[in-house]
């Protein structure tokens, strides 16, 4: 009679009860699908920023018109970000994954009639490229915030913050989701916390969220963070141009910037999934980003200079990078029991928020100077664009954002905590239990 009451007790009391957990081998097929959609989109946004004066010259418009290209993909997610939370807290991980992969698709093959010769109309194809564009924008925050729910619902807790690495870090993509995809959830849960990972309703999860302090300092500094990256990869060839560098050494910086990131953030996820020092390794790396990011801004208003360009790039992004997937578990640590969709969710979008806010910010601290023979742009009847200004102000913003994360961000880990103390009931039922002899 007492074990029948300590087991109702747990039910109750227990996050996960003593149901008995198991991880399945499909979830790296699972895993697999996510990343090559992270991969596929990320291509597609920044399919025209490393040419983006070429791009101009072919579809006869203006710099501006080509990073519409860019800020599309800010804009959408906006709105939409907050209908992508709600589909993958209240609908599932599947639907999610499926409708962006198609859109995703869709996309794609829109874009593909801004080239197709028959179609030739000049300044014309620009506007295929736009809604095809517009439609790979609806897919970005729904597969962006799949990485942290699939990380919760099919990996054992010692191996998310890998699984949310690799997932965050990624058309093959559409065949592999649509068709390999066929649950929201696992039979059986792999860990004591995805028993219980959609526990609040939407509109409560928010409500939650936007009264929770931490939380909101990890969402500003942190959607900083993804703002600021976002206008160094849509930007970088413009801003490296003007000084004389080619566009295949932006391309090789943002290749740099991209890969070195890759490398930092799956370094990072494997300490952090042994050591559970989340706070500590964001702040660490937030402060090292900033400043290489002083060195890029620094170095790259001179000729010359491209080892120190590399070096800097290639840093920015290791340790830059490598908050991300961080970041988005420590998002639903500091916020549980919220749905993982909705924490990572509402960063995104504060994310997007800042992203338009500095790219147009940018470009109207641009200045025109006259034409400069050294220059590589493609575009120069008018002058070339000197970014100075806009260089060393992002790497402030970079700086003070690590200086007020740092200083004020605390938190405990909810979501841990809330296991650990599920394991300590678990023992405690069994220990009484196995002194009992059998009948």
């Amino acid at each position: 009679m007492e074990g029948a009451e300590a087991a109702s007790l747990l039910g109750e009391r227990g996050l996960g009860g003593l149901a008995q957990f198991k991880t399945y081998r499909r979830r790296w097929f699972l895993l697999a699908a996510v990343c090559l959609l992270n991969c596929s989109n990320a291509m597609l946004w920044l399919t025209f920023a490393p040419v983006a004066d070429k791009t101009a010259a072919y579809f006869s418009i203006s710099l501006e018109m080509v990073n519409w290209l860019s800020i599309v993909y800010l804009l959408i997610s906006i709105p939409f970000g907050l209908v992508a939370t709600w589909v993958l807290d209240s609908v599932g991980l599947r639907c999610a994954v499926i409708l962006s992969a198609w859109l995703n698709m869709m996309g794609s093959i829109i874009r593909m009639f801004s080239v197709l010769k028959f179609l030739s109309l000049g300044s014309q194809n620009y506007w295929y490229l736009f809604v095809g564009q517009c439609l790979c924008a609806l897919a970005q925050p729904l597969i962006i915030f799949s990485p942290t729910k699939l990380a919760a619902l099919w990996f054992p807790d010692h191996q998310r913050a890998t699984a949310n690495m690799i997932a965050s870090m990624s058309v093959t993509a559409c065949a592999l989701a649509t068709v390999g995809i066929r649950e929201k959830v696992p039979p059986t849960p792999p860990s004591a916390s995805a028993t219980n990972s959609t526990s609040q309703p939407f509109l409560t999860g928010l409500k939650m969220l936007l009264r929770n302090k931490p939380y909101i300092i990890l969402a500003v500094c942190f959607g900083g963070g993804i703002g600021m990256f976002t206008c160094f990869s849509a930007l970088l060839e413009q801003i490296l141009c003007e000084k004389g560098y080619s566009n295949e050494f932006a391309g090789l910086n943002g290749a740099l910037f991209t890969v070195c990131g890759l490398l930092g953030a799956f370094l990072l996820g494997l300490y952090v999934d042994r050591t559970r020092k989340f706070i500590e390794s964001t702040k660490i790396c937030f402060c090292l980003s900033a400043l290489a990011s002083i060195v890029f801004a620094v170095a790259s208003r001179f000729r010359h200079q491209a080892v120190t360009l590399a070096i800097s790039s290639s840093l920015f992004g290791f340790f830059g990078f490598a908050i991300y997937p961080i970041a988005m578990e420590l998002a639903v640590e500091c916020s549980y029991p919220v749905g993982e969709g909705t924490s990572t969710g509402l960063i995104f979008v504060a994310s997007q928020i800042e992203g338009v806010i500095l790219m147009i910010l940018l470009q109207a601290l641009t200045i025109r100077v006259s034409e400069d023979p050294s220059s590589t742009c493609a575009l120069d009847q008018d002058g070339a664009l000197d970014w100075t200004t806009p260089v060393l102000v992002l790497a402030g913003l970079c700086s003070a954002m690590a200086c007020f994360y740092v200083i004020f961000f605390h938190t405990d880990y909810k979501r841990l905590h809330a296991e650990t103390n599920s394991g300590d009931l678990v023992k405690a039922e069994d220990t009484p239990t196995a002194d009992v002899p059998e009948a």
